[in-house]
């Protein structure tokens, strides 16, 4: 995704970070994250697991922007937590 769309989304995610829809599924990534042990290079000793039980709707951007990175990314090959980033993507996404 390009840097014009990846804003577009952080937006997006901005003005919908209560719906529960969208919290709901940063959850399910979270939760696969700190499952399957998965960090992000430039996140580092970042407890998943912790975010995972104590997200708010606060930490949506965040989650999105990890999505993100994790759906570009060529050293994650995770396939669990690619696919719960690109429906995280995908929720936020104009249908």
């Amino acid at each position: 995704m390009d840097d014009k769309k990846n804003k577009e989304l952080m937006a997006k995610c901005e003005s919908k970070k209560d719906d529960p829809e969208l919290i709901k599924q940063c959850q399910e990534m979270k939760d696969i994250m700190a499952k399957n042990n998965v960090e992000l290079e430039d996140i580092p000793n970042q407890s998943y697991t912790n975010m995972a039980e104590n997200i708010s709707a606060e930490d949506v951007p965040k989650v999105l922007e990890m999505a993100l990175k994790i759906a570009k990314s060529g050293n994650i090959k995770d396939t669990e937590v690619k696919i719960a980033a690109e429906r995280l993507i995908r929720t936020l996404e104009p249908l």
